[in-house]
């Protein structure tokens, strides 16, 4: 007589260092997890920790309820969509593939297509830190759906559902890695300048990151600002800083320093002063970055 396993089942496909990184969280926590990955090799690893590894990604993802797609790009993720056509049907597919919103909503369109449910996730963190408080993940997808599997997505950390719209998690995962793109170019920028100055940017830095707490209170009430599409002098009147901007970029070619950035902020204010808003401040340009 055989016995029955009853532990959950899931399957990962993608065997690069965050789908081994999800397959071992699922395996510790007592998964019966299936794998696939395209060179056979790096799923095959996963057997020594009780993975099962199966030959094709059909016979993958016909192997559990659910499917975690963490593939390369979402490139991938339609080619293996390509080869597992109807062994979708009845399944969840989950991906946690970057990608953009438009492709997160065609993979749903897709799953659709193909009798099978479709959540979208992101993930911000480190493959060594999976299933900690320190990977926060983000999703979107039917509530439905996004409720039958939010107990296995969250072993993988903390996690934040951003409603129906497949699209949204890749809207909050972009605009949360261009923000600290954004932050950081600046950082390297202002570093730059320091340098050439005869500064210690380590030093430097340390007064830095004391200041940055002071800027949450400031994004919040520039957010308020634009949702109420109420405009004031925030960080003062752009008439103001506009001249300061000035001293800026000329301190900056002072020192043989790139402006670029600053000569962008620059011409949006003197647009927006143009405009005649010269009263309003810094987050009026918000009216301006819409192409």
């Amino acid at each position: 007589m055989t016995e029955t396993d009853d532990r959950p089942a899931i399957t990962v496909i993608g065997m690069g260092n965050m789908g081994s990184a999800i397959a071992r969280a699922y395996l510790e926590r007592g998964y019966r997890t299936t794998v696939w990955n395209r060179t056979a090799d790096k799923a095959e690893v996963m057997a020594d920790a009780g993975a099962q590894i199966v030959s094709t990604a059909a016979k993958a993802v016909a192997a559990s309820p659910v499917t975690v797609l963490s593939l390369l790009d979402n490139t991938a993720v339609e080619d293996v969509l390509d080869s597992v056509g109807d062994a979708a049907a009845g399944r969840t597919l989950v991906s946690l593939t970057s990608g953009s919103p438009a492709q997160a909503r065609a993979n749903a369109a897709w799953a659709a297509e193909h009798g099978a449910a479709y959540v979208d996730g992101k993930v911000m963190g480190d493959p060594p830190d999976l299933g900690t408080s320190r990977v926060s993940l983000a999703f979107s997808g039917p509530r439905e759906t996004f409720e039958t599997v939010e107990p296995a997505l969250r072993e993988l950390g903390s996690i934040l559902y951003h409603g129906p719209d497949a699209g949204h998690a890749a809207v909050e995962f972009n605009a949360q890695v261009a923000m600290g793109y954004e932050f950081l170019i600046g950082f390297l920028h202002t570093l730059s300048l320091v340098e050439t100055e005869g500064l210690d940017p380590e030093a430097f830095t340390e007064r830095l990151a004391e200041s940055l707490a002071g800027y949450a209170g400031l994004l919040k009430m520039m957010a308020g600002a634009i949702k109420s599409r109420t405009y004031g002098p925030d960080l003062g009147s752009l008439d103001v800083q506009a001249a300061l901007m000035d001293d800026l970029i000329a301190h900056r070619e002072s020192a043989g320093v790139e402006t670029v950035r600053m000569r962008e902020v620059k011409s949006l204010m003197d647009r927006r002063i143009a405009q005649g808003h010269g009263e309003q401040g810094f987050s009026s340009m918000y009216e301006l970055l819409h192409l």
